[in-house]
């Protein structure tokens, strides 16, 4: 995670999320509850409807909430100021790549989406 994700420079914080919610990983420093873990695994599970439209439930992050901008079938984009994170679901796990003050939201997107297509083609 810490080289995939994070070491390229376009996401600041990041976490890998299974499926049941639990958190498998998470990078120093990011405060992401057990709580918000499952809530972003039940959201990931059920997209694009568990995020967008009546019902939705909130998309929590830290403790800050996230407005969602974009969502389809595997893969969800969330804003909150200049913070912002690319949410994706594989085989067996939900990665969780953030971004912040002065970082393109496109980088973190496209790095968080090709580790996700790599770990469904291994069938992870």
């Amino acid at each position: 995670m810490d080289q995939q994700l994070l070491g390229t420079g376009f996401v600041n914080k990041a976490a890998i999320i299974g499926l049941n919610g639990g958190i498998w990983a998470q990078s120093a420093g990011f405060a992401l509850s057990a709580e918000e873990a499952a809530s972003i695994a039940n959201q990931a599970n059920g997209l694009p409807g568990t995020v967008l439209g009546e019902g939705a439930t909130p998309v929590v992050i830290g403790g800050s909430k996230f407005m969602v901008l974009r969502a389809d079938d595997n893969v969800f984009y969330v804003r909150q100021g200049a913070d912002g994170a690319c949410v994706a679901k594989t085989n067996q796990c939900v990665l969780l790549g953030m971004y912040g003050d002065g970082m393109q939201p496109g980088n973190c997107n496209v790095t968080v989406e090709k580790l996700a297509d790599y770990l469904k083609e291994n069938n992870y």
